[in-house]
């Protein structure tokens, strides 16, 4: 790798921004890599893009663009031989890139992402729910299908084969972009070996829930673009049963069927139990496993939500954040 390309959307992240470039940079240099620092501003009424300018970045102002869109007018003006795209909100380790230097003289290399860890002073939904993502280190390597977008770094001619990401998706681009991917033949690395912190974590339930139900609000997209799938039905499908039997539970309280209520509801939280058990049961975290049936169980309640209204052609946007 002789030189790398770092593309970060950002919407109002001046709290962030410093941190995220001089970690990327400092990565950079621990390395031996020549780096180029690129933000495209989706639009900040704060100090964000001073800020990053300030820190010797490329600012490129693209407001009211999705965030697909932002990663792919970085990635058009782009020098480097290995892109990456990393989030307004993410520190990376100083040992990111020699990390791949590393593994690529182990491994073939083509897109590699970084597991994400919140910092200490997140609360706890916001730290199981990061959690639920990560492996025992023992796994070190991992080939995926998909990975998320928030650290992600490819080589360049990857990104040019599948045509960037889709412009079109509100949320899910990552997704369906490392899919496709996947498709095209590139191997994905999950790697755990270091992690890279999110601060822009969820610092209130009402944000947690909101970023969720904004989140899965990409399922009928995906299935649009991607074509249907069992693995992509799967969620959704489980949602819309969710809510099928939640409603079911309510005709039957008001009909005076308590124990059919109870029964009802407690079928509804076995999906959410299964997810959790499924992410836990290498940590030996009985309250890890808890938390998480908590926030499945909800997440599910959001997803049969946004599922119907995407359904109804529900069209509302969201600035792109960083």
């Amino acid at each position: 790798m002789s030189r790398i390309s770092i593309v970060i959307p950002m919407y109002n992240e001046a709290r962030h921004i410093t941190r995220t470039l001089l970690a990327a940079q400092h990565a950079a240099d621990a390395a031996g890599i020549e780096c180029e620092l690129i933000v495209v501003d989706n639009g900040s009424d704060d100090l964000g893009p001073q800020i990053a300018r300030q820190f010797g970045a490329q600012v490129l102002s693209m407001p009211g663009l999705l965030i697909g869109a932002l990663r792919n007018r970085g990635a058009a003006v782009a020098t480097g031989d290995w892109l990456a795209f990393i989030d307004a909100d993410i520190e990376m380790p100083e040992d990111w890139l020699t990390l791949l230097i590393k593994i690529q003289t182990a491994v073939q290399v083509d897109i590699l992402g970084l597991d994400l860890h919140t910092p200490a002073e997140a609360p706890w939904y916001a730290n199981a729910w990061q959690r639920r993502m990560l492996r025992p280190s023992a796994e070190t390597v991992q080939t995926v299908r998909w990975l998320p977008s928030a650290n992600l770094l490819m080589r360049r001619p990857w990104f040019d084969k599948v045509g960037g990401f889709d412009e079109k998706l509100r949320t899910g681009e990552d997704k369906d972009f490392t899919m496709r991917l996947c498709h095209a033949g590139a191997r994905l690395l999950s790697v755990n070996q270091s992690v890279a912190l999110h601060w822009g974590y969820e610092g209130s339930w009402r944000e947690w829930m909101g970023k969720e139900f904004w989140r899965q609000g990409s399922h009928l997209q995906l299935l649009r673009s991607n074509g249907m799938s069992l693995r992509l039905l799967r969620f959704p499908m489980l949602s819309i049963a969710a809510w099928v039997l939640d409603i079911a539970a309510i005709f039957a309280l008001f009909n005076g069927q308590v124990y059919l209520a109870l029964f009802l509801l407690f079928l509804t939280s076995l999906p959410a139990l299964a997810l959790s058990l499924r992410q836990t049961l290498k940590h030996h975290d009985p309250g890890l496993t808890l938390q998480l049936w908590g926030l499945h169980w909800v997440r599910l309640q959001l997803a049969g939500a946004a599922f119907i209204l995407s359904l109804c052609h529900w069209n509302a946007r969201r600035p792109a954040r960083g």
